[in-house]
């Protein structure tokens, strides 16, 4: 009975802390990124994070830190377009998967 009513606790304490980590703010709702001569764009990071659920597959790039595109560009550790071609390409492969997906042509992200 004791060792039951131990594992019980264990899996509450558990059950809580998974949704307390769940329902944490993962961060602003939306981003403006720097986007060069075509126009900055707004990225809807809580619609990304929804989404795909892992934050790795953008913050392999760069770190979760603002201004960080623009500072890995001008100090030379990020390609030019890097990251427009890993939305892009994202983008791409959800179409192609029958996904709801954001936009692939220029003027769908950058904004004058």
């Amino acid at each position: 009975m004791k060792r039951q009513t131990i594992i019980i606790i264990l899996t509450a304490v558990f059950v809580l802390f998974s949704t307390f980590l769940w329902a944490q703010n993962k961060g602003a709702k939306q981003i403006i990124l720097f986007g060069g001569a075509t126009g900055n764009v707004t990225f809807k990071h809580q619609l990304h994070q929804d989404s795909l659920g892992d934050c790795n597959l953008c913050h392999n790039l760069f770190p979760q830190t603002p201004g960080i595109v623009q500072k890995l560009i001008k100090d030379g550790k990020l390609a030019n377009k890097k990251v427009m071609n890993q939305c892009t390409k994202c983008h791409r492969d959800k179409i192609n998967a029958g996904s709801k997906s954001g936009p692939v042509i220029c003027k769908g992200c950058h904004v004058k």
